[in-house]
C-alpha cells in the first residue's frame, strides 16, 4: 500500500510500511480499533502520555496476529462479541536495532480493525478529514482510507 524509509520515531535505516489483505500479518505488537461516525474516529487518551489516539492493547506472544487482543478490545469497548474487520498494519521494518526499540525485529506489525459498534467507555470523537485533523501524524493514518472500503 505504501512505505517511507528512515522515520522519525524508528531506528536510523528503518522503514515503515503499511499493509493490507486477507489475513494479518505475525507477528503483531499492538492492535487497535477504529470506530467510525462519518468523518470522527474515537479516540481515547493513551496510557503513557495521554494523547488521543485509537483504543489500543499489546498483543502477547501466545497470539501472534492478534485476533485474540482485538476481540477483547472491542469487547470492552464495545460490549458486542462481534468480530472486528481487518483494515490493515503498520509494519515496522527494523534491520538494525542498535537503539532502543522495544519490539519484534526485523519486523513488527501494528494492526488495526474496524467495528460498527458504538462505544461505551469515555472517550473523544476526532475529526480525520482537513488538514488541521491532530490524527495525521498517527502511523496507522493512512490505513483510513481502507478503512472506507465495503
Amino acid at each position: 500500500m505504501g512505505e517511507q524509509g528512515d522515520p522519525s520515531w524508528l531506528p536510523a535505516g528503518s522503514r515503515v510500511q503499511w499493509v493490507t489483505g486477507a489475513v494479518p500479518p505475525s507477528p503483531m505488537g499492538l492492535v487497535r480499533l477504529l470506530i467510525r461516525d462519518d468523518d470522527r474516529v474515537f479516540c481515547v487518551p493513551r496510557e503513557r502520555n495521554g494523547m488521543l489516539d485509537l483504543p489500543t492493547r499489546e498483543v502477547s506472544e501466545a497470539d501472534p496476529i492478534g485476533l485474540k487482543a482485538i476481540l477483547a478490545l472491542s469487547i470492552d469497548v464495545t460490549g458486542s462479541a462481534e468480530p472486528p474487520r481487518w483494515v490493515g498494519a503498520v509494519r515496522n521494518v527494523v534491520p538494525d536495532p542498535s537503539q532502543d526499540y522495544g519490539w519484534p525485529v526485523p519486523i513488527a506489525h501494528f494492526g488495526v480493525w474496524q467495528v460498527e459498534n458504538v462505544p461505551r467507555i469515555d472517550g473523544q470523537w476526532l475529526d480525520v478529514k482537513g488538514e488541521t485533523s491532530s490524527l495525521k501524524e498517527r502511523h496507522w493514518f493512512p490505513l483510513i482510507a481502507v478503512a472506507d472500503l465495503p
